[in-house]
């Protein structure tokens, strides 16, 4: 009797445990329970690190397929994105704002979303978008008209559909969104087009919104519909009126530091890039032209939108070094907490978890031109004859002087997440060996045009490789080893605690790596580049591991020598997702 009653109960916890979908509990475990992915990043600190051992370095070579899904249609361009596993299903975003709820056991299609996109969207660097978020029984994500769409997990009904800014003024929207709190908490882009950078935070039910935050000097955040504060103070590191136009897009999304209760959103480069009109182009007094925030990692209160500190990466930027690389929470080998960035200007920085301070910053690329290396309080030491020049010293005062920079504007590291293990205590951390010629231009603000500036022409630093894979240790800045790679770097890492080290190459080639040595233990050829996101999980006691496959992003459209150099690889639209099977998990 008693037996029979405590199965009753159970049963009803079960079935009341279901109704209530994903919670802020299940957000803050994520990395933990080992039989879901609800999170962008394995985790919300980003860490991208799986406790499942039992694939491993002995028995990955079993690896197989399980099923593949295509995304179908001719909208075959730049999958970036990183699933989401839930209760059986599988979430998986596309190119031109698409959502898909997959089978996890046989890879079929359950239902699809396919987002109305209006004429003359202005997507910077391919039609892509990089995942959803969980929470409650919706499924949410964004899309390239600039909005956040909730769906139902179960049947990809709309519950509601809200406008993050105007994409005619150049706005997108292409980040995983992040969920704190019950708030959906969002980013945007357009940093080439004049726009304002800024982070939002919804009602997770209705999609109202709670609070604002700008992230360039000057303007006004908002809070329950009212001003708040202004962020920073007006004109401090801007000249005249240029804060009103001043870039800065938060075009990644965020990590989120639970023990600190703090969000971590990167801002992009300031605008024009013409540094000399943002009185960045010579040392001036002061910070005047530091044109906060933009290229800075900045803390922030979830509850409110309050900055709590911030970080500048590139101060005086010139050369499109974007500061929006994910901010990584980790506990480094001494038990100090620590956030880690690999920046797109070559720099790996090690912060404080507190309150963001300065800790260490080595390179992570080979050849850094710009600056000689970053001084005692963070700042970096400026070459100043390897900034493009002045075009209102020119001559005929339409082109700077031309100057060969290194990293190029696509940087030693882009949008491509690294990794932490925790297995190792190192990074791994995806990078490219390129430079460019770059120079500045003339420009003036237009709303909907591109605010550059600038002219590039982006070229490979060495004929052997472009890409390179590097285990960091974050305590030290050594390189435990490399990996070469002849095309550029474009895809995610995941590490897992078997000492496995996940990604994949433009030539479709999806590796798994020994963390200490860096040896190729397992490969497969999907059929396409991939510059997706990998994630693995475990289910019936089989681990899984799940990868999107389709070429694209920026490098074909940006890449200049470098695109001539990968412009044979073919497009695609795969979801490929493997097992270990229980008979094959023994290495013999």
């Amino acid at each position: 009797m008693n037996r029979f009653i405590s199965t009753v109960v159970a049963g009803v916890l079960a079935v009341s445990a279901a109704h209530a979908g994903v919670t802020e509990g299940d957000l803050k475990n994520d990395q933990t329970m080992t039989n879901q992915v609800v999170t962008n990043g394995m985790g919300r600190h980003l860490q991208r690190y799986s406790p499942l051992d039992t694939l491993n370095k002995d028995n990955v070579k079993n690896l197989v397929p399980a099923w593949a899904f295509s995304l179908g249609g001719e909208k075959q361009r730049g999958q970036e994105t990183q699933p989401l596993i839930y209760d059986g299903v599988m979430y998986v975003t596309g190119s031109y704002s698409r959502i898909y709820a997959i089978d996890v056991m046989t890879g079929d299609e359950l239902w699809q979303y396919d987002a109305r996109l209006p004429e003359g969207i202005l997507p910077c660097c391919d039609v892509i978008n990089r995942g959803g978020a969980i929470y409650g029984d919706n499924i949410y994500f964004g899309t390239l008209d600039a909005r956040i769409v909730a769906l139902d997990l179960k049947t990809g009904k709309v519950q509601w559909n809200k406008k993050i800014a105007d994409y005619k003024a150049g706005y997108s929207y292409t980040a995983a969104p992040l969920i704190v709190d019950g708030l959906v908490i969002t980013g945007n882009s357009g940093g080439e087009f004049g726009i304002i950078g800024e982070v939002q935070a919804r009602d997770a039910e209705t999609g109202e919104t709670v609070w604002t935050r700008p992230v360039i000097e000057g303007h006004m955040g908002t809070f329950n519909g009212e001003e708040s504060t202004m962020t920073g103070t007006l004109n401090a590191t801007w000249p005249g009126d240029m804060w009103k136009t001043g870039g800065g897009a938060t075009w990644l999304g965020g990590s989120y530091d639970a023990e600190t209760d703090t969000l971590v959103f990167g801002a992009g480069n300031p605008a024009p890039w013409n540094s000399h009109l943002r009185n960045a182009g010579t040392p001036t007094e002061g910070n005047k032209g530091d044109n906060l925030y933009a290229a800075s990692r900045i803390g922030i209160n979830p509850e409110n939108g309050e900055i709590k500190w911030h970080f500048q990466t590139t101060p005086r930027e010139g050369w499109d070094y974007d500061g929006v690389n994910e901010v990584v929470a980790y506990t480094d080998r001494s038990g100090n907490k620590r956030f880690a960035t690999a920046d797109r200007n070559g720099f790996f920085y090690v912060l404080n978890r507190e309150d963001g301070a300065f800790v260490s910053a080595t390179p992570f690329v080979k050849d850094i031109s710009w600056a000689s290396g970053i001084d005692e309080t963070g700042r970096p030491i400026f070459n100043e004859d390897n900034r493009p020049g002045n075009p209102a010293a020119a001559a005929d005062g339409k082109k700077g002087d031309v100057i060969f920079a290194a990293p190029s504007f696509l940087g030693g590291k882009n949008w491509m997440p690294m990794a932490f293990s925790q297995h190792t205590g190192n990074f791994y951390v995806p990078s490219n060996e390129w430079g460019m010629d770059i120079w500045n231009e003339p420009i003036t603000y237009k709303k909907g045009a591109a605010y550059l500036g600038a002219g590039f022409t982006i070229k490979p630093n060495y004929e052997d490789h472009i890409g390179s894979l590097k285990a960091i240790d974050p305590d030290t800045g050594e390189w435990k080893w490399e990996y070469k790679n002849d095309a550029p770097l474009w895809g995610g890492v995941m590490t897992t605690a078997g000492g496995l080290v996940f990604f994949g190459t433009p030539e479709g080639k999806f590796l798994a790596l020994d963390d200490e040595t860096g040896a190729v233990l397992w490969s497969f050829q999907t059929g396409s580049g991939i510059v997706g996101q990998p994630v693995t999980w475990e289910m019936e006691g089989e681990q899984y591991v799940t990868i999107v496959s389709g070429w694209g992003g920026a490098v074909p459209l940006w890449g200049g020598e470098v695109a001539k150099k990968v412009n044979y690889l073919n497009q695609g639209g795969m979801v490929w997702t493997f097992k270990l099977p229980k008979q094959l998990a023994s290495a013999d």
